[in-house]
Order: C-alpha cells, then structure tokens, then sequence
C-alpha cells in the first residue's frame, strides 16, 4: 500500500476509536504518522492523567492499528 493510502487508514481506524476514549472522557490526536510505522500520538483528557494510559495506548489502540493497518510498528505517546 502506498504511505498515504496507509496513513489515510490509520486516520480512519483512530476515528472509530475515539468515541470509547471519549466516553471515558479522553480523547486521542495524531502528532505524527513517521515513513517507517511510527505513530506519534498526544493522549487528552482524562486519558493524559490516567494511571491505565499506557496500557491503552499499547493493548488497545496500538493493537488495534496493527491488525487493521500492517505498516503500523508501534504507537507513542509524545
């Protein structure tokens, strides 16, 4: 897949995660999508204080990336 094909798709896929974040009253904005699989994201909200952040980022989002987008290797929180 061409690299904006599959940044287009990492912008769609974090869309459909969004509203379980906000029901929590997170949120979650995409600071960088880097040419080797890096997703650069900000987590907001309660999200950004939250002791379970990480485990978010990485078992929830992360994950769910990786199975839908293959070119995605990692997601960071910055």
């Amino acid at each position: 897949m061409a690299a904006n094909d599959w940044k287009e798709k990492v912008k769609e896929v974090l869309e459909d995660v969004r509203p379980a974040l906000q029901r929590d009253g997170g949120d979650v904005q995409i600071i960088e999508i880097t040419d080797d699989g890096i997703v650069k994201v900000a987590l907001q909200g309660h999200c950004a204080g939250c002791p379970m952040s990480q485990m978010t980022l990485k078992m929830g989002i992360e994950q769910h990336l990786m199975r839908l987008v293959p070119e995605v290797k990692e997601v960071v929180n910055v």
